[in-house]
């Protein structure tokens, strides 16, 4: 359940990396389909007030049946409505992993950022920021930016690969996140999904932004690059 804006680049992107996305949010079958997946992302970057209560129902089916839950809350700290839709999903889904950019994840542990959109203010301690944010919704927090964060609160990893490339295209993030559940249907420990997804993922982009003049071919060599094994 993604970003509506992106959610074409994000079947392809998974496709590309071995994925089979499904994308569905009608009501009568989130949870027939929640229940059978090997994971579920709930991303906000398009969510409307009836989408949060199918959100909801999609992610407790998951939990009911085993299945890991990513929550991509997408520009949460820019409205209240965002921040309070996040607030009932991690209030009433057990979410395995929360990855967002600084901003996003400082809204969810109240510390003062400037948001915009999408986009952040990065002067924060990117770690503090996720060592805190995970241990408030006890789960495992991904920061994402110049160097990328993984903590449960305890132990934390960084990764400092990519391109500026990535941060002009729409999806890039939305993308990395339905990698990150791809990586958690085959691998349980969550904390080597994330970082193997954060690795794979950012060294096919500074592959792709090798061959390229600008962010309109950077998307089909980016795709390309995340076909290949040697990531």
């Amino acid at each position: 359940m993604t970003n509506e804006v992106v959610m074409n680049f994000t079947a392809n992107g998974l496709l590309a990396f071995g994925g089979s996305p499904v994308m569905a949010k009608e009501p009568e079958e989130v949870e027939d389909i929640a229940s059978v997946a090997g994971a579920l992302v709930l991303n906000i970057g398009t969510v409307r007030k009836e989408d949060i209560e199918t959100m909801i129902k999609a992610g407790q089916a998951a939990n009911k049946a085993g299945v890991p839950v990513l929550l991509d809350p997408v520009g949460a700290g820019a409205t209240s409505f965002r921040k309070n839709a996040v607030q009932r999903i991690v209030d009433e889904v057990d979410v395995a992993v929360v990855k967002g950019n600084a901003g996003e994840i400082a809204a969810l542990a109240d510390i003062p950022l400037n948001v915009k959109g999408v986009d952040a203010d990065e002067s924060g301690d990117a770690e503090e920021i996720a060592s805190r944010a995970a241990g408030k919704l006890q789960t495992l927090v991904v920061v994402t930016g110049e160097t990328d964060v993984i903590s449960d609160g305890q132990e934390r990893l960084t990764s400092s690969h990519g391109t500026p490339l990535l941060g002009s295209i729409t999806g890039a993030g939305c993308l990395l996140g339905s990698l990150m559940a791809a990586c958690m249907s085959v691998e349980k420990d969550h904390k080597k999904a994330a970082l193997f997804a954060l690795e794979f993922y950012n060294r096919a982009a500074e592959r792709a932004a090798k061959k390229v003049g600008g962010p309109g071919t950077f998307i089909p060599h980016l795709l390309d690059e995340l076909g290949k094994a040697d990531g």
